[in-house]
Order: structure tokens, then sequence, then C-alpha cells
């Protein structure tokens, strides 16, 4: 058995053992320029057009793997056998694979992997790609069943169909909103959604879109690595869905800059880029479809969580600020710039599903047109005070709306909403955002996401997982932006932390409204001002005194507790503060799963890099040739208080006052 070699144009087909072993490469077995050569010469092409031939040339081979509908055999079970002869030694290969792939098994599909990291990949990622799966599954059913399609999931059982549409409920009045067509996974369906993942690397999301999402009638995978674009093709071939797969090798915001005309619009866009997906959001508002769905992942954290509040501000246009609830924050910031950008071009968004998990966040929203509400985008946004002692917040609207029957009225808004100082503790105020103020979740999609995956536990691999964090995110109270720790405050205060159940209950027993969020273990999302908290905190304190002796009268600790609280406190556990999913105990924040757990290395185009995280950080220690190992040491470099003028220690100091040292490393 040998290998096929097929070119774009009717060439006579040449068999791998006609070929030297140097034309092809042993990792990937992609056809070299001597192969292009030789091609040409036998039919007179010229050099470009033999260099074109030999980039669009794809390997196949001569048995391929098993129907992925098959439910009685595997693709190992049932795999065929190539040998391969590479300088006089036999390799025996699953049949599809190459000298140094691997085969990875995700959900239903079976994605081909190079050894080499020239395609990203990250296995930690799976829970956010089995949400996908299942956000657009409901997506789909929704929208299909305003055509009359049926949406048939396996392992689901019959399941009755709302269609959120104002058309089809008065069709279905009428008798004749029937569904009489049926969408199953694996199959075109001519109604059906298109779908473009915009950097779709080896193309694992689109195969699993394809393989467990119903009612799909196009899925684009694109990717500006032709390596990439090349595996794709393979991997869409290998799991017999390249009827519904088409691999694309375009730079992302191109390919949707050309089809942002109507009727050439996706209804489904996936982003998932590695880091900021900010340079794709101006293209994305305008190439989805009417009502059509957007889903993007953020992995810069660092950026939107506080730490680079000017990069956020170049990328996003919005500050963040490093607080307790910046996770949150960050999803309301890339909900922000979204509406914004959607706003240049008279369209606005309406958030489905937002969550902040592990080391990213991932937001789905829809996107629709009308002129009329765009102006309500204004009183949309809102500016943040911090406040950098205590941590109470504030938010100022950016605009006002005025309803008066069917007359709107619209003007700026009044602020700010605190003084120079923190009415609590005297300290300043950090200003950040503007950012998203509306809610970040449609309760209603997201009830039936939870159904549809509850119903059907065996259809992904992390469905406890989303379970826990999906009905964290029904419990939230979503009419309230952002939320505080019961930790922070209890560190400001300087004492003991009150649990949980006992916090929450004494702000029930004080008639304010008081839930969890999925996006910190110890928050509190709460409609209470920040007065009432800190007084339930001063009443805690008066069961759990701290020693204010040692408290320094410029601190917010010493401000707090000089004031006497205005109520009385009841730190009486009730029944209602013990929300639902933790008494089922539902998976909510899971530990790590393995080792050196977190974000990837990039992929590189000539790969070659080691995919150990371990040995990655093994080249960055001991970078110090000489390591100190006694005090005695530190007298050979110069002292950075005494160049102050400020340095109190004189003689025993363990650094150098000398000042030859401290100018030769001036001039350094």
């Amino acid at each position: 058995m040998f290998m096929v070699v097929r070119t774009a144009s009717r060439l006579p087909l040449i068999t791998s053992h006609q070929l030297h072993p140097s034309c092809i490469h042993p990792a990937t077995r992609t056809v070299c320029g001597h192969l292009s050569r030789t091609v040409a010469a036998r039919r007179g092409l010229t050099s470009m057009e033999s260099l074109k031939t030999a980039q669009v040339s794809e390997i196949q081979t001569t048995k391929p793997p098993p129907s992925p509908s098959s439910t009685e055999s595997t693709a190992e079970d049932k795999s065929a056998v190539a040998t391969s002869t590479e300088a006089g030694t036999e390799k025996t290969l699953p049949d599809g694979l190459l000298p140094g792939e691997t085969v990875v098994k995700e959900g239903k599909a079976s994605i081909l992997f190079p050894s080499a990291n020239e395609v990203f990949y990250n296995p930690v990622q799976e829970f956010n790609r089995d949400l996908t799966c299942a956000v657009i599954t409901e997506f789909a059913r929704e929208m299909l069943a305003q055509w009359g399609v049926k949406v048939v999931v396996p392992g689901e059982k019959e399941r009755v169909v709302v269609s959120l549409s104002e058309e089809t409920k008065k069709e279905q009045k009428n008798g004749s909103g029937e569904l009489k067509v049926t969408a199953t996974v694996g199959e075109k369906c001519e109604p059906g959604l298109r779908v473009l993942e915009g950097l779709a690397a080896s193309g694992l999301r689109s195969v699993r879109f394809a393989l467990e999402v119903p009612g799909l009638r196009s899925i684009t995978a694109n990717d500006f690595s032709k390596k990439a674009a090349a595996l794709i093709a393979r991997n869409a071939e290998y799991n017999k869905v390249s009827h519904l797969v088409q691999a694309s090798c375009n730079d992302a915001s191109m390919l949707m800059y050309e089809m942002r005309r109507k009727k050439e619009r996706y209804d489904v866009i996936d982003l998932d880029p590695y880091g900021s997906p900010s340079a794709f959001l101006d293209s994305a508002v305008q190439a989805v479809s009417e009502g059509g769905l957007l889903c993007i992942t953020c992995t810069d954290m660092a950026v939107m969580a506080g730490n680079s509040g000017e990069t956020c501000y170049s990328k996003y246009g919005s500050v963040s600020i490093k607080a307790k609830y910046c996770h949150e924050m960050a999803l309301r910031i890339i909900l922000h710039s979204l509406d914004q950008r959607a706003a240049v071009y008279q369209r606005y968004i309406q958030p489905l599903l937002s969550v902040s998990v592990d080391f990213y966040i991932r937001i789905f929203v829809r996107v629709f047109t009308g002129q009329a509400k765009v102006k309500n985008s204004a009183s949309k946004q809102a500016l943040v005070y911090n406040c950098v002692g205590c941590g109470s917040f504030h938010l100022q609207r950016m605009g006002r709306r005025t309803v008066n029957g069917n007359h709107t009225k619209y003007s700026p808004s009044v602020g700010p909403p605190v003084g120079p100082e923190c009415e609590h503790c005297g300290q300043r105020h950090q200003l950040g955002g503007p950012m998203w103020a509306e809610p970040i979740h449609d309760l209603e999609f997201v009830q039936r996401v939870l159904s549809a995956v509850s119903a059907n536990p065996s259809r992904f691999g992390t469905s406890k997982r989303i379970q826990g964090v999906l009905s964290m995110v029904t419990e939230e109270l979503e009419d309230v932006p952002l939320y505080y720790t019961v930790d922070s405050m209890s560190s400001t205060i300087h004492t003991n932390t009150p649990p949980l159940l006992q916090f929450r209950s004494a702000l029930l027993h004080a008639g304010h409204r008081v839930s969890l969020s999925h996006a910190c273990k110890s928050a509190i999302k709460t409609d209470a001002p920040p007065a009432v908290l800190w007084d339930i905190m001063r009443c805690w304190e008066k069961a759990n005194p701290v020693k204010r002796e040692k408290l320094s009268e410029t601190s917010p600790a010493f401000k707090i507790l000089s004031t006497e609280p205005s109520l009385e406190a009841c730190f009486t556990v009730r029944e209602d503060a013990n929300p639902q999913s933790r008494k089922r105990h539902l998976t909510r924040f899971q530990e790590n799963p393995q080792a050196f757990w977190g974000p990837k290395a990039r992929a590189k185009a000539c790969g070659g890099i080691s995919s150990d995280l371990q040995d990655k950080r093994k080249k960055c220690q001991n970078k110090r040739k000489n390591q100190i190992t006694d005090s005695s040491q530190l007298k050979d470099f110069p002292c950075k208080r005494f160049k102050q003028g400020t340095c109190t220690h004189g003689d025993k100091c363990c650094y150098s006052h000398e000042l030859e040292k401290i100018k030769d490393v001036e001039m350094k």
C-alpha cells in the first residue's frame, strides 16, 4: 500500500515510491519544491504556476476512516495499516496518520495533530468548546423553529420547541406552525445556519460543530496559517464532514469584511484568538446576520483585570481597575467595546450568556439592527468610582433615558455620585470604565441551555461543570453590576472573615437581595448600598473585636470602626441564604485538572518549540550567574536609599554606600 499525491491541476498521479525522501517533510509530509519542479517540467509550467501547485497540493491516504455516524466501531478498531519506507526502515502507522502525528479525541471528533507546535491546541478549553456546542444548539433550535425545522439531538428526549419570534407564535396558534422538517447532526440542512470559525487552528471546534450541532448548512473553518488550513481540510475528511466543513486560508478580518453584505452574512461567528480579539470586533459586528450569534473568547486577562489600564483603553476603549470584581468587569468591558463598535453601523447587542472561567472570559451575544434602539446605548454604559481604601464602588451612567408613554427623552447624566473622598474610609477614588451596566445574561435562554444539558448529561465530557456554572448564572442578580468579596472586606478592618451564609443572612434580614457570582467563589452581589455592608461588618467586629490600639489613625480600618453602626445586624442563618447550586453540591469552582495547567504556548509557523511548559519555566530559572549565598555579598551592591538621602542605617546598612559603586551602576 502506498501514498497518493494529488495536485490541484489535472496532472498524472505520482506515487510516493517515485519520490525522493527529501521531497516529503518528515513531520507533515507536505510536497516540497522538488516535486513542484518535477511536475512543472512535465507540463511546461512556469515557476510561479508550479509554486501555486505545490501550495495547494494535498496528500490523501488510500483508505479513509469509518463514518462518524457509526456507533458500533471506532476509527481505531477498523483502522488500516499503511507502511512508509524512509531511510531504509519500515514504520507501521494507523490509517490517515503521518509520521510524528497523533490523534486527539474530544467529544465526537478525532483530530490529527502534528508533533511540532505548528498548530495551536489547548485541551484545558474543552469546557469552552462544550459550552459553545450547547449554546449554538439552543440558538439553532430557536432560529430554525421559525422555518418549521425540528432540531434532533442524539440522546435527547422529546422536547417542546419554544420560539421567541412573534410570527412563529401566531403560526402555532393558527395551527400552521408544525415542525415538519427534521435536522440531525452530521447532515446538511438547507435552511440551516451558516457558521464561521475565524481562527480555527486545527479545526477541532468546526469538526465538533459538524458532528454535534444539528441544523447547520455550512461551516467555514478559517486560519491565516497555510499549514493550519491544510490540517483543517485533512481533519474534515478524516471525520467524514467535508460536506459541511470548508477549509479557508485568509485573514479573518478581511474575510468578514468581504462577507458583510446582508445576503452573505454568517448566522454564527466564533472567534477564539490567542490573546485579544479587539482586532476582529469591528468586522465581526458587520459580518453577522440580523439576530445572529457572536461567540467571542478573551484570554488577555492581565490587561482586562487591571494590570495595564492604558493598554485596555487602547484595545477596548475602557480603563480597567485592579479590584476584587475585576473578572466581572472584564466581561462588561468587552460587552461595552462590542456594543460601541456595533453602534457605528446602527446595530446593537443583546447578551445571551457571559462567563468568566479559568484564565479566560467567554461571551455569547446576538446582534440586531435598529436606529431607534441604538440611541439607548449611552444609557447602558457606566463609569465606576472605586475607593482605593475600602473597596466601595459607585456607578455613574453615561447617559439618562426617560420614558413617558410613547415618548422617550435622552439627556446627559448628572454626577459624580461620590465626593472627593470616600465617605466610609476617607481615601481617594479611582475612575474606571466605561463598561456595560445592563444584564450580561438572558436568563430565559440560559435556563433552556441548562435544561438541555441536564437532560442529556452524556453528551459532553464537562456536563457537570456546565450544569454548575449555568446554575450559578441563573441565581445571579441580573440587575446588579459587580460584587464585593467577604474576605476583602474583613481584611480591610483586620477582623476574621464571617461565614458566607451568615453574611448573606444578615443582608436578607436587612431587607436586601443577595446572590453569589460565578466569577468569584467568595463574591456577594447585592442591591444594598456600601453603608449597609459596612454596618454589618461593624456589627460583626463587635462580636469579634480587633485590637484598635494597633490601628493607625489614617488607616481605612480606624475610620470605618470609629463610626457606630446605624443598624443591628442579625447573623441567624436563613433557609433562603443557601442557594440551590450550593445545596446540591454542583461543580462550580473546580480545582486545576493537571499540573502546569493554564494557557499554552503560542503556535509557531516553523514549530519546533517544546510543548512542555515545565521545560520552558526551567529555562527562565537561575538567570543570575553568581548566586548570593551570604548576606555579606550584598556589600557589592549600592544602596538606593543612600543615593536618595533617605537611608538611616549608616554604617550598619547591608548595602554599599561607596559613591564609586553607585556611579558604576549608573554608567551601566
